[in-house]
């Protein structure tokens, strides 16, 4: 929730700048024109920037980093998917699935894609201890 209100404050701060540095309609479009033009192609490639690093860079480590842990996962693994079901890896099928053991002797047939990274790390992490007195 809280990456979402930074993108959409990031958007609405662009959008503002972007909006800002647009000429005037109408009127006296001969007094000052170069510099609006000059200021807007100035801010264009700006943007560009700043939507590439704060939207499509990040993006792209997280699916990158997503493609690697789906890759490295191994039998006896314990994994959580994105419905929520918790379960234990028994057999990498070739065809992207695996076979995981949800209870005893219950196991179900999942693809890779449907492993979730963080709920998976979250499970796999020790315990944080924490002793207040």
């Amino acid at each position: 929730m809280k990456s979402i209100l930074n993108r959409v404050s990031l958007f609405v701060v662009t959008t503002l700048v972007f909006v800002s540095c647009m000429p005037p309609q109408g009127g006296e479009q001969g007094k000052g024109g170069s510099s609006s033009n000059i200021m807007s192609l100035i801010f264009l490639p700006l943007m560009i920037l700043v939507f590439w690093l704060f939207f499509i860079r990040p993006q792209s480590k997280r699916a990158k980093n997503q493609k690697k842990f789906i890759e490295d996962i191994g039998k006896g693994d314990k994994i959580v998917t994105i419905a929520g079901i918790h379960g234990t890896i028994n057999k990498v099928n070739e065809d992207g699935t695996l076979q995981i053991e949800v209870s005893p002797g219950s196991y179900l047939k999942i693809e890779k894609s449907a492993i979730s990274m963080d709920w998976t790390a979250a499970l796999n992490k020790p315990a944080a201890t924490t002793d207040k007195k």
